[in-house]
């Protein structure tokens, strides 16, 4: 056995015998609800490894990013006990662990080395100081673009562009009769799909969901700014039913070669370059994601993470598979198998110490806009609440979902920008009132 599989199957062994269900040789089989990206796709094709070590199976329950949030949502808060691991994020994570629904992370093992985590996601994750879950990835939002396209369009990419040389390029890299759009970007419906790129744009514009005393911010000139700046670069430059676009429809249309930019989770970086399964592999730049000179950028901050319902019976199996599959030595396994651009990314430090991953192209960009995006600080004007694309109060997410139908109707025509923030603001200023903020 070479060197590097032989520590790897040590530190794995020594992370199971910490578990009472693993010395007691009691195998079992767990679920995991976890969203359809590349990662976690890559995740359950490795999980042999998992079982190989433990003796436990896993079953999948993979769902559409939207379909997963209700899922996960409703089963956590009716403790209805589907799942013995959920993927959620940064935005559930600290107000359910505050509930008490979640199991803490607060024992795991010396070798797993929770202090190698990166700050701004170990943060993101807890509560009072207390992990809650474990990042499988960690991502920022960043300008990925055809170097090919913006040279013909005799153009250069700034390392950190505005929106303004974004619109300019994504217009003269548009190319209709040969199917490429100039810029591809979310317009899905869904507080976590369209709902965060917009709410990350937005914070550029100089806007903000709430003001301090938590009054909705819809009608005010930002908000109009974003909206229609957003509407009219897609409609000059954006695919065809962008309005339903989301992450996964993007990506699939950058791999085809029909997105001149696409601004998006800096964890698709991996799969865009991907000769496998990317037309346009070898022709791929990075960029920071757009500012407008007001001191905020759009990009944002986001882990999909693995977490433990306080209601599973199956805690110690499921620690066992959260140790597999966030540790140093899942990102070896990955590397081994897909190689270094396409470990998970944005988790731990000790990846961009590595001089494998150093090497991998757009390594240096994804921890920049990582270490750009300030949760605690992330609008022009002062706001009362912590995030980026999302204000972190337990009724955000029902608020966005609404908000996020509303713009998608704009985008797909069916209702003009004004007549959707004024909707927006009468949803917002609605329900904060129903929850006592106002």
């Amino acid at each position: 056995m070479p060197l590097g599989n032989a520590l790897r199957a040590a530190t794995a062994l020594s992370l199971i015998t910490a578990s009472a269900a693993f010395a007691d040789g009691h195998a079992t089989t767990i679920t995991i609800a976890t969203v359809n990206n590349g990662d976690m796709i890559r995740m359950q094709g490795l999980t042999d490894d998992f079982t190989e070590k433990t003796g436990h199976t896993v079953e999948w329950v993979t769902l559409e990013e939207n379909v997963l949030r209700q899922r996960v949502t409703t089963d956590i808060t009716t403790n209805g006990g589907q799942f013995d691991i959920m993927t959620i994020g940064m935005y559930e994570t600290p107000i359910w662990g505050a509930n008490g629904w979640l199991i803490a992370l607060d024992d795991l093992p010396a070798e797993y080395d929770v202090d190698d985590i990166l700050p701004a996601m170990r943060g993101g994750l807890s509560h009072d100081g207390t992990l809650y879950a474990a990042p499988f990835y960690g991502e920022s939002s960043m300008i990925m673009y055809r170097t090919d396209l913006m040279e013909a369009a005799g153009l250069e990419m700034p390392t950190a562009p505005t929106w303004e040389f974004v619109r300019e390029a994504a217009a003269a890299m548009t190319d209709r009769e040969n199917d490429i759009n100039g810029i591809c970007l979310r317009g899905k419906a869904g507080w976590g799909e369209g709902g965060a790129f917009i709410t990350a744009m937005s914070n550029s514009f100089g806007a903000r969901w709430f003001d301090e005393d938590w009054n909705a911010q819809f009608d005010t000139q930002p908000w109009k700014d974003t909206l229609e700046f957003y509407v009219g670069m897609m409609n000059e430059s954006g695919p065809a039913g962008f309005a339903t676009n989301g992450f996964n429809e993007n990506l699939s249309l950058f791999q085809q070669g029909k997105c001149g930019m696409w601004i998006d989770a800096t964890v698709a970086a991996s799969f865009v370059t991907n000769p496998d399964d990317s037309t346009v592999a070898d022709s791929v730049g990075f960029a920071l994601a757009p500012d407008n000179g007001l001191g905020k950028r759009s990009n944002w901050l986001w882990a999909w993470a693995l977490a433990i319902p306080a209601g599973t019976e199956k805690e110690g199996p499921a620690k066992e598979f959260i140790q597999w599959a966030t540790s140093t030595d899942y990102i070896e396994l990955v590397a081994e198998n897909e190689g270094w651009a396409n470990v998970p990314p944005g988790a731990r430090t000790s990846l961009y110490e590595n001089p494998n991953y150093q090497e991998v192209p757009f390594a240096q960009m994804t921890l920049d806009s990582i270490l750009s995006a300030d949760p605690n600080d992330s609008t022009v004007e002062p706001s009362p609440y912590v995030g980026i694309q999302f204000a972190a109060i337990p009724e955000f997410a029902g608020i966005a979902t609404e908000v996020s139908q509303e713009f998608s109707a704009v985008y797909a025509g069916q209702q003009t920008v004004d007549e959707a923030l004024a909707k927006a603001q009468a949803i917002t200023n609605e329900a904060m009132e129903a929850a006592g903020y106002r």
